[in-house]
C-alpha cells in the first residue's frame, strides 16, 4: 500500500509508504505501530511487523530508515490524513507507480531480493 503525498513539503505528488518518526523513547516497532494507525487506520502488534531492509540514504539530509513488512491487522486501511495525502492505493510490487519515491522504490526492490542493507544519495 503507497500513500500519495501532498501539502507536506517533501515529495508532494509522489508515493511512499506509511512512515514516520519514533517519538522519544519509543521502538522502531512501536512507532511503525503507532504510524500506521495515525496514516491509514489500522492496527498493528510489534509482534506483527518483520524487519526486512535498512537503508542509510542521503538527500537533503541523512537518515536511516528502517523497513518492516506487516503480517497482519485490524481494520480496513483509508486515508485518515487527507491533510497530507491525497490517495492511498495498492500496487503490485512489479508494477510501481512511475511517481513513487526513488528511495522507497530502491527499498522495495532490495526487499524482494531478500538484500537486508542499502545506501542511496551517496
Amino acid at each position: 500500500m503507497l500513500l500519495r503525498r501532498q501539502n507536506t513539503g517533501y515529495e508532494d505528488g509522489n508515493y511512499g509508504l506509511p512512515a514516520g518518526h519514533a517519538d522519544g523513547d519509543e521502538s522502531a516497532r512501536d512507532g511503525a505501530c503507532r504510524e500506521a494507525l495515525e496514516e491509514v487506520g489500522v492496527v498493528v502488534k510489534p509482534r506483527d511487523l518483520e524487519f526486512v531492509h535498512v537503508m542509510h540514504r542521503r538527500q537533503e539530509d541523512e537518515r536511516v530508515d528502517i523497513f518492516f513488512s506487516v503480517k497482519k491487522w485490524e481494520g480496513e486501511p483509508k486515508n485518515t490524513e487527507p491533510h497530507r495525502c491525497d490517495d492511498v492505493s495498492w500496487f503490485p510490487l512489479d508494477d510501481l507507480p512511475k511517481n513513487t519515491i526513488p528511495y522507497i522504490r530502491q527499498a522495495l526492490g532490495a526487499t524482494q531480493k531478500g538484500i537486508k542493507y542499502s545506501e542511496f544519495g551517496w
